[in-house]
């Protein structure tokens, strides 16, 4: 019998045990019988996994049929901002099943990507977008990255959008495929890493490169040095335990390539599709966000890292506002 292997793309999900276990409890009660879907076992670990207050979602959501949406209506809208974005759903359907998105052979081996997306009400998250689980077949030399997004498109009653869109349905459409547009950057940026060596690049991956070089480089300085440093020391505070990914080697450039990462998909997502977020919110929830992904706070020390969380979404606006100020973004 041939055996796979499966592994996760980052070992992150058993540092959040705890929130993880109400989102699987939240998949329980949302997957639908007749489409098993597994997206939430735990050897994945959702590329921004919020906080467990972030999980909750209002009953009277599940109330409204999602299914309204038209998908060639949100891929047009995807596609008119992004041809690579486009190429990358153009053969998924919105069913929660896992489709093969691009497939290549180098070495021998043959690197099979596959993309599932769900649209459901969750809770206060517009979108997640999980690291990939990785199968590998040796006996077909073949490796397959998984990746799972979702979207929530629970912000339908935003007094902004309702004022453009008055269409329930074309509410709906405008916002998942906004949020979609989010969430496949993430993947994007994530697929491109895992392409074997010599392979060509899009402008997606280079551009966001280019920003991530400009961010770690002396022209943002202190700013950088700010949110790195407040970085280090929410690592400390964290407790240590074999879960936590505080304390480990590389932590403060991962978690500060995580806030940069984030910007730059929130900011290319603005440009294609308007209503902007302020710096002030993006890093009040990702400065957050970027603590959990550590590890959380325990009890004794909550007072602590509420105020270090603070110091950190303070700088982490500072250097969003210089990064807007300083660095043009292509269109």
């Amino acid at each position: 019998m041939e055996q796979e292997t499966q592994t996760a793309g980052a070992k992150k999900a058993s540092s959040r045990e705890k929130a993880g276990s109400q989102a699987y409890s939240i998949r329980e009660k949302m997957s639908s019988s007749a489409s098993p879907f597994p997206y939430l076992a735990p050897a994945f670990a959702p590329v921004s996994f919020p906080a467990p207050e972030y999980l909750f979602y209002s009953p009277t959501l599940l109330q409204l049929d999602l299914n309204i949406y038209r998908e060639p209506v949100i891929k047009s809208l995807i596609k008119k901002h992004s041809e690579d974005l486009y190429r990358l759903i153009k053969k998924t359907h919105f069913d929660g099943k896992y489709y093969q998105v691009k497939s290549v052979r180098s070495g021998g081996w043959e690197y099979c990507w596959e993309l599932a997306v769900r649209v459901e009400f969750f809770g206060k998250l517009q979108g997640l977008a999980f690291e990939p689980e990785r199968v590998i077949s040796r006996k077909r030399k073949k490796i397959t990255f998984r990746y799972l997004i979702l979207v929530n498109p629970h912000e339908l009653w935003d007094e902004e959008l309702v004022e453009r869109l008055w269409n329930i349905q074309e509410r709906i459409e405008f916002l998942t495929a906004k949020i979609l547009f989010h969430e496949c950057i993430h993947v994007f940026i994530s697929l491109e890493k895992t392409l074997p060596s010599g392979l060509g690049q899009t402008d997606i991956s280079l551009e966001f490169r280019e920003v991530l070089e400009f961010a770690n480089s002396g022209k943002l300085c202190p700013e950088s040095y700010g949110v790195k440093l407040h970085i280090q020391n929410l690592s400390a505070l964290s407790p240590a335990s074999p879960e936590s990914s505080a304390g480990k080697p590389g932590i403060v450039s991962e978690i500060y390539e995580f806030l940069i990462h984030e910007k730059y998909s929130i900011k290319k997502t603005d440009q294609a599709f308007g209503f902007s977020w302020s710096n002030r919110k993006i890093s009040r929830n990702y400065a957050r966000m970027a603590a959990l992904k550590m590890a959380p706070y325990s009890d004794s020390n909550k007072k602590d890292w509420e105020k270090e969380v603070f110091r950190l979404s303070r700088d982490v606006e500072e250097l969003y506002d210089r990064i807007d100020s300083t660095y043009v973004f292509l269109l």
